[in-house]
């Protein structure tokens, strides 16, 4: 059996923190190896720990789980944060992911939503679904200063490494595309879209899925258009 994924709760309520510790720790490939109530101690742990994954709640007294979660992201690069959220639309959350979040989850998600998003954040994927992904967008990339599909090549632009198939695998991730929707779009098995996924994630130096779909809109080489339609 593999190495159960190491959590940290960080939660300014403890009942919450106890709820999700029950949830995760049902699992046999989770483990919670600690908590902290705010974002000094949550860093604090992330240091003494090393956690692979970090729940990071978002609003909370003295330090907040934006600055948490950017400490977090730059000291200990290895370890993901996935935050927690009252609303999808929360700026905080958005926040979070500019910080180096790899996704983020409502807090009244149901077990099983819980349960997906961390497994995905752990192996790289993102924990959003496609309309999530269009709204995250919509709200980051006028602050990225893109440039405009079919514009050209971008001055120190990583995807240049890329074989033709992986950047086309590339361009479907930024559009928000899951690795079955991908693997149907272009004619393959899944299987074969994990591992171009994989090299294409390390050979752009993407921290996760989430971040290579930012990096696309970044480049200018996906656009708004090519977005799944965001649901009524």
């Amino acid at each position: 059996m593999s190495t159960p994924i190491s959590i940290l709760l960080v939660d300014d309520q403890e009942l919450i923190r106890l709820g999700f510790r029950m949830v995760l720790e049902a699992e046999e490939d989770m483990v919670v190896v600690g908590e902290a109530a705010d974002g000094h101690a949550a860093i604090a742990q992330t240091a003494a720990l090393a956690p692979d994954l970090v729940l990071m709640d978002i609003r909370m007294p003295g330090l907040d789980g934006i600055a948490a979660t950017e400490a977090i992201v730059r000291e200990h690069p290895q370890t993901r944060v996935l935050v927690l959220t009252t609303f999808d639309l929360d700026e905080y959350a958005f926040g979070a992911i500019r910080a180096g979040a790899s996704g983020f989850l409502l807090k009244d998600a149901h077990r099983q939503e819980m349960l997906s998003a961390v497994r995905a954040v752990h192996r790289g994927d993102a924990a959003l679904a496609p309309r999530v992904t269009r709204m995250l967008l919509e709200h980051v990339t006028p602050q990225l200063g893109v440039e405009q599909p079919g514009a050209g090549v971008v001055a120190d632009d990583p995807s240049t490494v890329l074989t033709d198939r992986e950047r086309d695998v590339f361009l479907e991730i930024g559009r928000g595309l899951t690795n079955a929707e991908i693997a149907r779009a272009l004619y393959v098995s899944e299987s074969t879209v994990k591992t171009h996924v994989g090299r294409v994630l390390s050979k752009l130096g993407a921290r996760d899925r989430i971040h290579a779909v930012i990096l696309a809109h970044r480049l200018g080489l996906v656009g708004g258009d090519d977005l799944p339609p965001t649901e009524p």
